[in-house]
């Protein structure tokens, strides 16, 4: 057993170099400090109280720093499953409440076991049936519900939690007339204060520079007095070692959920893993022992009160441009959280609501996918459809329902996609021996009595109809002329039964019309499968050929009315039994 393959913390340590203390140290520190703010932000998302963010930043970041392969990622709370975990757990029970809380935290225990195990059984590839525009979509969505879910914050009006943006509009408007103007005032100062200083003031985080400014203005000038809601006591100190809630009924409420989230947070991990390794040439990105790091680090974390966590691509961009070097940093921008919770908690008693959907807000518009939809409304409108019908599901009818509509409508245009491939027939390019297809090309040279098709697809089960079909149209098109087809195999590289058989009925169709068929470049499996099923004594080697030209020579010379042994034949034969 390789344990720097399961505990990659002992490949970096092994190879730590000295002058790379500093620049861990000031990275550690800075992403701590931005965890600050971004942890009681995100508990609020959550519906949690805000200490449970900052308990959520401290121990799977330090767990992921042993186990996780990448050396930037900066894994806590984030946004959008935060966002999940109010939506889903919300319908369960009311927000804020002992049983709420309870469930948060063993969703957070669900979700890492399930990372836990995917990893352990080498089952990241799943995460891939998650197509872009599903994520953009999805991603966008939840973007909008957790802005649109701030403004009553930000407004200092009376509105309530809700997943549907119909809902969250109606009460907006009627909340309009309630709007506290102060509260109102100082929620828009604080976002034009993060828009600037994320473009101007870059060594600072934003989002600290707010927090600090909204304590000061609230503690001097008594915001709470007059109408601006404030966050209030904080409890201090670290969380207490306590096991999950894990009774069988809530178990079974959370287990779709847990799955859900434990999906949505590992492809928020490694898509920002996969973003930051491209810059670093010393470590690679490990899909399977990331869903472990992630696993471990909401597992542990569950048992110290930490709702589930996953990588956020702001702090792990600060902690790269920061110039951390390996995940030692992590462990820093622990100890900062640590020095939070013993010491600083009580300074953040008078933080404004305002200033915290201010940061939500923000946060929330960066994660709106706009280039997205531009480019496939120039390239692929049936991928544009599936990203806005995924958004629309996720803001009009909830999050679990977005993005399982999202799947499910990818796997149905894929289905529909591969049941109906492009076929293509092919012409010579006249003073060579090149084939294109001649829809796409002018000055091609066709031949009324041969048919060339290149069929742009695995040939199985779901196309094998459409394959047959599309062969007898094109061959009726051709008229009494045709006398031999010719079948371009290079895009084919394997066949199933379905397929086997339908070659078998193409076969005895046209042999019956007296029309040859030929087959070039067939590869390896494809001939294993043809000789194997015993369908290649129909087909003949001497039908066979390297490439197009060699099979469109041997009609014209007349070759194919007797069995003759050709210059490539040890290749074309060749098989593995």
């Amino acid at each position: 057993m390789n344990l720097k393959s399961y505990f990659p913390v002992f490949e970096w340590a092994k190879n730590y170099q000295k002058q790379w203390l500093k620049n861990d140290i000031m990275a550690g520190i800075t992403v701590g400090v931005m965890l600050i703010p971004q942890g009681i932000a995100y508990a609020v998302i959550a519906g949690l109280p805000p200490i449970y963010g900052l308990y959520t930043a401290l121990i799977p970041q330090l767990v992921y720093a042993i186990f996780g392969s990448s050396r930037q990622l900066a894994v806590g709370p984030a946004a959008m499953d935060s966002l999940i975990v109010a939506s889903g757990i919300s319908t369960l029970a009311t927000i804020g409440t002992e049983n709420f809380i309870s469930m948060a935290i063993t969703l957070a225990f669900l979700v890492g076991i399930f990372q836990f195990l995917f990893g352990l059984f080498k089952l990241g590839f799943i995460v891939n049936f998650m197509s872009r525009p599903v994520i953009s979509g999805f991603t966008t969505g939840s973007a909008i519900i957790i802005g649109a879910n701030q403004i009553g914050n930000l407004l200092g009006a009376d509105i309530d939690r809700n997943n549907h943006i119909q809902s969250l509009v109606t009460d907006i408007l009627r909340e309009s007339g309630n709007i506290n103007l102060l509260t109102m005032i100082i929620g828009v100062i604080s976002i034009l204060i993060i828009v600037f200083a994320k473009k101007y003031i870059k060594k600072i985080p934003a989002s600290l520079i707010v927090v600090v400014l909204g304590i000061l203005v609230s503690f001097i000038f008594h915001l709470e007095s007059k109408g601006t809601d404030i966050i209030g006591e904080i409890p201090k100190g670290l969380p207490d070692f306590q096991l999950p809630e894990l009774n069988r009924e809530v178990i079974y409420e959370l287990v779709t959920l847990a799955i859900t989230l434990a999906f949505i947070g590992f492809l928020e991990a490694i898509s920002i893993g996969k973003s930051i390794e491209v810059k670093h040439n010393d470590y690679q990105v490990n899909s399977n022992q990331e869903l472990i790091a992630l696993g471990m680090g909401n597992i542990i974390g569950s048992f110290f009160q930490s709702y589930p966590a996953t990588a956020g691509f702001a702090r792990t961009a600060v902690n790269d441009q920061s110039g951390a070097k390996t995940p030692l940093s992590s462990v820093f921008a622990s100890l900062i959280i640590l020095l939070t919770l013993l010491f600083l908690t009580p300074l953040f008693y008078y933080l404004p609501k305002t200033v915290l959907a201010s940061i939500i807000i923000v946060a929330a518009y960066g994660l709106l996918d706009f280039r997205m939809p531009k480019k496939l409304l120039r390239f692929n409108f049936r991928d544009l459809v599936t990203l806005n019908v995924t958004l629309l599901m996720t803001i009009f009818f909830g999050i679990k329902e977005g993005i399982l509509t999202g799947v499910i409508l990818s796997l149905l245009m894929l289905i529909y996609k591969s049941t109906k491939p492009y076929m293509a027939v092919l012409g010579r390019i006249p003073d060579t021996y090149f084939y294109r297809n001649i829809n796409r090309f002018k000055n091609i040279i066709i031949e009324k009595d041969i048919l060339i098709i290149r069929f742009d697809s695995q040939l199985y089960f779901a196309n094998t109809s459409y394959f047959k079909e599309k062969i007898k149209t094109l061959a009726k098109e051709k008229g009494d002329d045709l006398k031999i087809i010719i079948i371009d195999f290079e895009s084919i590289n394997a066949l199933d039964g379905s397929a086997i058989y339908a070659l078998d009925e193409i076969y005895e169709y046209f042999n019956n019309q007296n029309i040859r068929i030929a087959l070039c470049g067939i590869k390896g499996p494809v001939r294993d499968a043809l000789a194997k099923s015993g369908l290649m004594k129909k087909f003949r080697y001497d039908h066979c050929f390297m490439g197009i030209q060699e099979a469109v020579d041997c009609y014209h010379k007349g070759c194919f009315k007797v069995q003759k042994k050709y210059t490539y034949q040890e290749y074309i034969k060749q098989i593995n039994r």
